[in-house]
């Protein structure tokens, strides 16, 4: 049986998954701690043997889809300040990751939490089908549509719009 001292070592991760979905600072904080408040109360619920992050990302990710709906799917668009993240010193990576947070926040939030899931916190493609209850090919296809838009987005063009020719 998982403890409350194995849940500490997932807050970093959580917070930094959380943060990148509502992009909000206090929402996101508040946002873990629903989820931690939740997995201790269903502790019991968790299966020993399976990944424990991946069953908190799944809370989490429930906790968030169940608020968005609450809100009417009204989310803040603000940015996290880009002093918040840790880089090297330098104004050039300072606006890189401007550019980035940027480009992620423009993501569709079906493909922004498959870009994060998969390529920040390197779930597995099956894992992040299961924590977004999705199937793996639409985990695969999410994040094939959300790395081409955040290339484009990076490389400064605009989505282009494919048309039906009869």
């Amino acid at each position: 049986m998982s403890s409350p001292v194995d849940l500490i070592q997932h807050i970093p991760r959580l917070r930094r998954y959380a943060r990148a979905l509502v992009r909000d600072a206090a929402r996101a904080d508040d946002l873990v701690q629903d989820t931690l408040e939740r997995a201790l109360a269903k502790l019991d619920l968790w299966r020993p043997g399976s990944d424990l992050r991946a069953w908190l990302f799944t809370l989490m990710h429930n906790l968030f889809v169940n608020q968005l709906r609450a809100s009417g799917g009204h989310t803040l668009c603000e940015l996290d300040e880009a002093n918040d993240v840790a880089v090297s010193g330098g104004q050039t990576e300072a606006l890189v990751v401007r550019d980035i947070q940027a480009a992620l926040a423009q993501l569709p939030a079906e493909q922004r939490e498959v870009m994060l899931l998969v390529g920040l916190e390197q779930f597995a493609y099956a894992d992040a089908a299961r924590i977004l209850g999705v199937p793996q090919g639409t985990v695969m296809s999410r994040l094939s549509r959300a790395r081409e838009r955040m290339r484009e987005l990076l490389e400064g063009h605009q989505a282009t719009k494919l048309q039906v020719v009869k």
